[in-house]
């Protein structure tokens, strides 16, 4: 007789139950050495249940469906110049930003899901990780891929990953990663799949690859649609571990709560980046930065956490600042990018009057009070061939590293800088922020060892004491950064267009 048929709940048991063996001649803590001293209590690993209950058969036949219709599209983008089909050569900016901080992390992500899909004793989470490490793989290849064609006709993307360990404002999303690859298995696993995944992720992919479908790029929305279906599976992994920990042992609650408001906020921190670009790299903005922040996490998350409340979990701590810094947060992350762009791989701008009619409707209660008179005024400066970027080094913060730029909005005086000072070992540590203070003081010996960029030039360790030395150090050339007007970048895009060009202003790395 033939063998009957197993439905797919069967065959993840078979692939994630009783794969495993309880050890003899070394004890089971000295082969799986990680997963106890984070003080997280695990009674019964077999209760974790991943409700995709993939397996491996399926996992390959469902991605390689994904990528034969993913490189079709890159192809036909290529052979096509789908260059010649965005909006504005100013949108190649975003996917600047985007590759250098972002598919990144992808690779940091697939690089400690592999490691924590060996140190987790629990067969079901083991395979969950594995699993999701080769899904960050993918993403990373696939991003590479589809931005490679830029690379072709655009400047900034000729070298992202020594960029993402070198330039300055990239020490955000990368110093992000890498306190929670230094941390243990739980607490990763807490601060990536939960707080990024679950509770920010759609704040970078959604408005992002939106964006690129405003903006006539077919090839980035494309690799977005393929990772998203991924993603949906990594958010239901962040949500699982939770309730897994929550429901093993009531000790784990204090601790999980405490890893959800340092890597809510520091989460929130890193996509201060991708607010400025949904606001003003954008030539066509879908949506605010507000708006989508309103929607995917005062609404979304909102309610997730009503349904988490009867684990006796609570909404991260100062979400309500996040939410009140929504209005500013954008106009203050591209008026720093602006101000520093002459040290960075990609272009900044005065938007033109289209994008500040826009902003000044979507920001009703801020804009016009607050960051129009700014930009009017750095427009009249170019006029007058005085195009202004500063000459010195911003302070960074200890923990997110972004320049101190922030202002004190919830008490009211969005015009003063935010600014905390920590006291160790009988040094000052200035950081950005309530939720920035709190996690330095939470670890202080861990954060005073950060690696910031304006640290590192001032003690001449970046390639010598002169930008030009510095750009070179981060391999950055004439034409990855700087003004936008005037860029070899515009220059040939308005040839593209048979449209006259700009003299160009001064260009980063010169």
């Amino acid at each position: 007789m033939a063998a009957k048929r197993m439905n797919s709940k069967k065959r993840y048991e078979l692939l994630t139950r009783n794969m495993g063996w309880e050890t003899t001649y070394q004890s089971m803590d000295e082969v799986f050495p990680y997963d106890k001293f984070e003080g997280i209590k695990i009674k019964d690993w077999d209760k974790w249940e991943d409700p995709f209950r993939l397996t491996v058969d399926a996992y390959w036949k469902f991605q390689a469906e994904k990528d034969k219709k993913l490189y079709a599209i890159i192809d036909s983008f290529a052979q096509n110049n789908g260059q010649m089909n965005i909006s504005d050569a100013r949108y190649v900016n975003a996917l600047k930003l985007f590759i250098q901080g972002v598919t990144p992390l992808e690779y940091y992500a697939h690089r400690h899901y592999a490691h924590l899909g060996r140190h987790f004793r629990g067969e079901g989470t083991r395979v969950a990780c594995q699993m999701q490490s080769i899904d960050e793989l993918r993403h990373a290849q696939t991003q590479i891929h589809t931005l490679s064609h830029y690379n072709k006709y655009f400047d900034g993307l000729h070298d992202p990953f020594h960029m993402f360990d070198r330039v300055w404002y990239l020490s955000v999303p990368k110093s992000y990663f890498e306190d929670a690859m230094t941390a243990g298995p739980f607490e990763f696993i807490t601060s990536v799949s939960f707080s990024f995944e679950y509770i920010l992720t759609n704040l970078l992919f959604v408005p992002f690859m939106s964006g690129a479908a405003y903006n006539g790029d077919q090839a980035t929305v494309t690799f977005g649609f393929s990772a998203q279906s991924d993603e949906s599976r990594h958010m239901t992994l962040g949500l699982e571990v939770i309730k897994f920990m929550v429901e093993q042992h009531e000790d784990n609650l204090p601790i999980v709560q405490g890893w959800i408001d340092k890597h809510f906020w520091r989460a929130y921190r890193v996509l201060a980046l991708v607010s400025a670009m949904q606001d003003y790299m954008l030539p066509n903005s879908p949506m605010s930065w507000k708006e989508a922040w309103d929607v995917y996490f005062v609404e979304n998350i909102g309610a997730l956490f009503d349904d988490l409340s009867r684990y006796g979990l609570r909404m991260p701590k100062y979400h309500e600042v996040a939410t009140a810094e929504s209005e500013h947060l954008s106009h203050q992350v591209w008026l720093t990018l602006y101000n520093y762009s002459h040290a960075a791989g990609m272009q900044t701008w005065v938007p033109d009057d289209k994008k500040l009619d826009w902003l000044s409707e979507k920001y009703p209660n801020t804009f016009d009070k607050h960051y129009r008179p700014r930009f009017e005024m750095f427009r009249q400066m170019e006029a007058d061939g005085q195009r202004h970027f500063s000459p010195g080094l911003p302070q960074l913060c200890q923990v997110c590293q972004v320049p101190m730029a922030f202002t004190e909005v919830v008490a009211g005086d969005a015009m003063k800088i935010s600014r905390r000072v920590s006291t160790y070992k009988e040094d000052r540590f200035y950081t950005c922020s309530d939720g920035c203070r709190d996690v330095f003081e939470g670890n202080p010996a861990k954060y005073a060892q950060a690696w910031l960029p304006v640290h590192q030039i001032f003690q001449g360790n970046c390639g010598g004491a002169e930008l030009a030395d510095v750009a070179k150090w981060c391999h950055l050339q004439p034409g990855d950064g700087g003004e936008h007007v005037g860029s070899p970048d515009q220059d040939r895009w308005k040839k593209w267009r048979g449209e006259d060009t700009v003299k160009p202003t001064v260009m980063a790395a010169e």
